[in-house]
């Protein structure tokens, strides 16, 4: 597209950076921005601006938070035995919008994938490993998407705590597999949790 200013096609320009945000969408925002008034588009950019330098993420679980501690990990009313592993932020909202979980989350950040140069060294593991060696989680559910790269890293994850004498239940398969935990609808999810089974039943699943 050709603009007349090179303020706009800048704008459009920096829009089309986010993901999902083609052309056309990013010009639609840019005017609609260009129709408020100042201070609107100054709160806007203002909020982003202090999202991006002030937002923290929790050094319990990874989530983002306000402070050091998330809201989730800092409500007394959460069952902080119950661990739901995650492999992202996304994951954590999905989940929240169920209603159905009182738990507590661990984000992993990732997942094992070799081809893309992730391995487990370069995941939220060891945290996760050291949060069940202070005793108090009794459970760890793997809520990782149904894919080859989810699969392999809870193979991977569940060696390591169930020496250590912790629960490891998996989501039931409602969830196809290679889809993704985010976009499953919520009633799914929710029957996906509250569904749960051992892991090492799927493992024998698996192997027959």
């Amino acid at each position: 597209m050709k603009y007349s200013s090179k303020l706009i096609a800048d704008a459009v320009a920096e829009f089309t950076k986010l993901p999902g945000i083609g052309e056309k969408t990013a010009l639609r925002l840019v005017l609609h921005l260009l129709k408020q008034d100042e201070e609107k588009v100054s709160y806007f950019g203002t909020a982003v601006m202090r999202m991006r330098s002030e937002i923290k993420f929790c050094k319990t679980c990874h989530n983002v938070a306000d402070h050091d501690q998330c809201e989730i990990c800092a409500n007394p009313q959460r069952d902080h035995s119950t661990v739901c592993l995650v492999e992202s932020l996304r994951d954590v909202i999905a989940i929240e919008n169920t209603n159905i979980f009182r738990g507590v989350y661990h984000v992993l950040g990732g997942v094992i994938s070799p081809i893309d140069g992730v391995g487990p060294d370069k995941l939220n593991i060891e945290s996760l490993e050291n949060r069940v060696k202070e005793g108090t989680v009794k459970e760890v559910i793997m809520a990782l998407s149904p894919t080859i790269e989810g699969d392999t890293t809870i193979f991977y994850v569940s060696k390591k705590l169930v020496p250590q004498g912790v629960k490891v239940t998996t989501i039931a398969r409602g969830i196809s597999f290679g889809g993704e935990l985010e976009y499953a609808d919520e009633m799914t999810l929710a029957r996906s949790i509250a569904t749960r089974q051992p892991y090492e039943n799927v493992l024998v699943k698996g192997g027959q």
